[in-house]
């Protein structure tokens, strides 16, 4: 086996990983075609151009989860592109609207679940998330193991 499926991922993080890649898996085939080049790379173990989700989770617990500054350094680039994308006025912030339009068109968020994470994300209470707020619930969504952590409702309640 090789070493980097022997990474220990808790039962916690493994309901959020789950939760994570239904994201991905919009026609809930239980497969990932295409998201993107590079996990297909990494993640792809049996070569069927594909990434099932014990691949996901196992490639993710590999390369991402190592250390926090590995994480961080492997999902700035993908905030800085949301951000872009995402922040209608292109003030740095998002707003509630800008958080459901996102989520719901990118990880097929429904709306009441997005806005939920949105006052969970909304650490200062100020009607905005900025990208610093992002990484942090993002980092929080993998490594804190506190079920009522502002990262755990990243994407809404874990049990759907």
């Amino acid at each position: 086996m090789p070493e980097w499926l022997l990474v220990h991922i808790s039962e916690f993080l493994d309901r959020k990983l789950s939760r994570r890649f239904r994201t991905y898996d919009r026609d809930g085939d239980g497969l990932c075609l295409g998201v993107w080049d590079h996990p297909v790379k990494v993640a792809d173990v049996d070569g069927d151009q594909r990434i099932g989700e014990a691949e996901y989770k196992a490639a993710f617990a590999a390369g991402m989860l190592e250390t926090p500054a590995a994480f961080d350094s492997g999902y700035q680039p993908f905030l800085a592109a949301i951000m872009d994308i995402a922040d209608a006025d292109h003030d740095g912030r998002l707003t509630e609207d800008d958080e459901v339009r996102w989520t719901g068109a990118l990880m097929g968020l429904p709306e009441a679940d997005a806005r939920a994470a949105f006052h969970h994300l909304d650490r200062d209470g100020d009607g905005y998330i900025t990208t610093g707020d992002l990484l942090a619930a993002i980092r929080a969504y993998y490594f804190d193991e506190a079920p009522g952590s502002a990262g755990s409702w990243l994407l809404g309640p874990l049990d759907r």
